[in-house]
């Protein structure tokens, strides 16, 4: 990996905690982590007081402090793993990394411990080229360079604003693959970043992520819960709404996307058949979503994240409300979540 200066106080790590006891997570992380900022988001409907070592600059919010915030009545929620968007919301650093608590950091292919929160400002401190596809994957790591026949008008590249990390062990697999293949691992590290190009369309996880929050943070926003949720928690769908979401907008303000390292390793699955019991609605939804947020323009009057995001907001009520009521709730936490970013931003 190349070299990165990072400055402590710009980076804030945001962990959703779905488990009471950090404790072992905690401490595989502390040679990475007990330099930095942490806010510990619990899980509104996690049972019993969080259990964290010694040694950590910690913040940990609880639900008495999300409803202190946000309110009662806000139609955006913050339970399961949609936790961890209460912490983008009140970090006030330039950089979020995101990990959670069911992973460990990896191992690259020579037994090196993997920094992951300094392969991902190094992926948001690089240029990114998402313009036109480089075949030698990120052209500005060690080694690496434009290709023949890459425009030289191109080659400065723009920001990058979003690192989609991945991780080893348990692959990002939805539910009926997972039943399918219950033996499935993922143990190949490929040490490679690229460009996720413009207009492609991404499925984003906030298991190993960060971002600009200063350029794009309110484009990560929780709103898509599907109707008669209940009991069962969709954040898989949440999830893959709010990356289409950045991405659109990354896209319209022109700024850059990357995926690939920093692996992190993943000690939790689940049990893939109530996963799928939850996850069906969502894997027939995203045959109407992806084709909507493909074609999705914006207006060159939207000039900021927030902006962007309440445009998009008039477009999914306007086009996706009427194959579903369940969108047009989705619209309005969108609009209702760029209300909480600038109050608690001004606040």
């Amino acid at each position: 990996m190349s070299q990165v200066v990072i400055n402590d106080s710009e980076v804030d790590i945001v962990i959703g905690a779905l488990h009471s006891d950090l404790t072992s997570f905690m401490n595989e992380w502390k040679p990475i982590f007990s330099r930095f900022h942490l806010i510990i988001i619990k899980d509104p409907d996690l049972k019993g007081d969080l259990q964290i070592p010694g040694g950590f600059k910690a913040d940990v919010y609880t639900k008495s402090d999300i409803e202190r915030v946000i309110g009662s009545s806000s139609s955006v929620r913050f339970s399961g793993y949609a936790c961890r968007y209460f912490g983008f919301l009140i970090s006030k650093k330039k950089y979020v990394v995101c990990i959670d608590d069911d992973c460990v950091p990896a191992k690259d292919n020579s037994g090196n411990l993997v920094d992951a929160v300094a392969q991902h400002v190094l992926n948001l401190q690089t240029p990114a080229t998402p313009f036109f596809f480089n075949t030698l994957y990120d052209p500005f790591r060690k080694g690496a360079d434009f290709v023949r026949g890459y425009p030289f008008s191109l080659r400065s590249g723009v920001d990058c604003v979003l690192s989609c990390g991945l991780w080893l062990n348990l692959a990002d697999l939805d539910a009926p693959t997972q039943a399918l293949k219950p033996g499935q691992r993922n143990l190949r590290y490929v040490d490679a970043v690229l460009t996720v190009p413009a207009r492609a369309m991404m499925p984003v996880s906030g298991i190993n992520i960060a971002f600009n929050r200063e350029a794009v943070g309110p484009a990560l926003v929780p709103a898509l819960r599907l109707a008669g949720e209940g009991k069962l928690r969709w954040e898989t769908v949440e999830d893959i709404w709010c990356g289409m979401c950045v991405k659109v907008i990354c896209d319209h303000l022109g700024f850059g996307v990357k995926s690939g390292l920093p692996y992190v390793w993943r000690t939790e699955r689940g049990d893939a058949i109530e996963s799928l019991k939850k996850e069906w609605e969502g894997v027939k939804l995203m045959e109407d979503v992806v084709p909507f947020f493909q074609s999705l323009r914006l207006p060159q009057s939207a000039t900021t994240a927030e902006g962007c995001v309440v445009e998009m907001a008039k477009i999914v009520k306007e086009q996706l409300g009427k194959i579903d009521p369940m969108f047009s709730q989705a619209a309005e936490s969108m609009e209702e979540w760029v209300k909480l970013w600038k109050s608690v931003g001004s606040g």
